[in-house]
């Protein structure tokens, strides 16, 4: 069927729509599967959810019009097999609650010039309860993904299955030229200064190629600032100039992050640590060939309850991506 909505009567109802991966990729890492597009998709240049339901089988070429080209101000939706490209603002903006996006490939949200930046997200909005589910992301001019700009909303985001990615452009688009490699981060957050933390869950993500001098200072795979307690687990960081950023206490609050069983490869820095972040919590943190530092402690030392245990060697990447990480020391 073509651009498919099925109207939900109820949360409990709702769930029922919405897939588990397949037991035998539970540990698999990035994008299992088909992504993007049935047949026959619907086209269109953009599409404003405003009621629950099920929306799915949409390419959305955005025509490199700005805003938000997939807007979702509707509670209990479900995105699913869509593909949104060509956007001179966001691919996703997310403004309400309890929403799935699954299946879904979204690339070349790009604002500005590689010289003169500006935010084009992948998928943005408030923490609202939000899953993100085998989703591939790619050639942002902002970060892949990020909650929440306003600093306005508390909630959850899980993020699963999904590979985060950037490069060299092979064509010239927008205002960027061939061979240009647009992004600033993976994942990055942004919270309210006080109250209730935000919890950010990521898992069985790939994150390479947010590496790109030029575009901003100290990017990142993961850039974990502000109220928010992150747990990342089972994921690969490949070919960026930092892996993980954890940054401290600050006018905005500083980020709680657990790293667990995770692998890092061909990165200047594997964690960066600023402003004597306090909590952050490492179990079982891989280093595979060609990181160049693996711990950068700015001014020399991390905050109260830093632990770092069974650091070992990580296998080769294939078989991490296939698999999944494996502690071996």
């Amino acid at each position: 069927m073509l651009g498919v909505i099925r109207c939900l009567g109820t949360l409990a109802l709702f769930g029922v729509f919405v897939p588990l991966v397949h037991a035998q990729a539970a540990r698999a890492i990035g994008v299992q599967g088909a992504i993007g597009c049935l047949k026959n998709p619907k086209k269109i240049e953009r599409l404003e959810i405003k009621k629950p339901g099920v929306y799915e089988n949409y390419l959305v070429d955005g025509n490199w019009g700005v805003g938000n080209r997939v807007k979702i101000t509707a509670d209990n939706v479900i995105l699913r097999n869509c593909e949104i490209f060509n956007c001179g603002g966001n691919g996703v903006g997310v403004f309400a609650k309890n929403i799935t996006i699954e299946n879904c490939k979204i690339h070349h949200c790009l604002k500005g010039t590689f010289t003169q930046q500006d935010d084009a997200h992948g998928i943005t909005g408030a923490w609202t309860n939000i899953t993100i589910r085998n989703c591939e992301i790619s050639h942002v001019s902002g970060d892949a993904v990020q909650f929440d700009p306003d600093r306005k909303f508390t909630g959850k985001v899980v993020i699963e299955n999904c590979t985060f990615w950037t490069g060299p452009l092979n064509e010239d688009r927008a205002g960027f030229k061939k061979s240009e490699r647009p992004g600033e981060n993976g994942i990055d957050t942004k919270t309210q200064a006080k109250g209730e933390r935000c919890e950010l869950i990521v898992r069985n993500c790939y994150f390479h190629g947010w590496n790109q001098p030029g575009q901003i200072g100290n990017m990142a795979a993961l850039n974990l600032k502000e109220n928010v307690h992150c747990k990342i687990e089972n994921c690969v960081l490949r070919d960026n100039e930092i892996a993980f950023r954890v940054r401290g206490p600050g006018k905005r609050g500083g980020a709680h992050v657990d790293i667990k069983n995770c692998a890092i490869y061909d990165s200047a820095v594997g964690v960066r640590v600023e402003d004597k972040a306090e909590n952050l919590k490492i179990d079982k943190l891989g280093f595979g060939p060609g990181v160049s530092r693996k711990f950068h402690i700015v001014k020399n030392t991390p905050g109260k309850g830093f632990e770092n245990k069974d650091e070992f060697t990580a296998p080769n990447l294939d078989s991490v991506l296939k698999m999944g990480v494996s502690f071996k020391r």
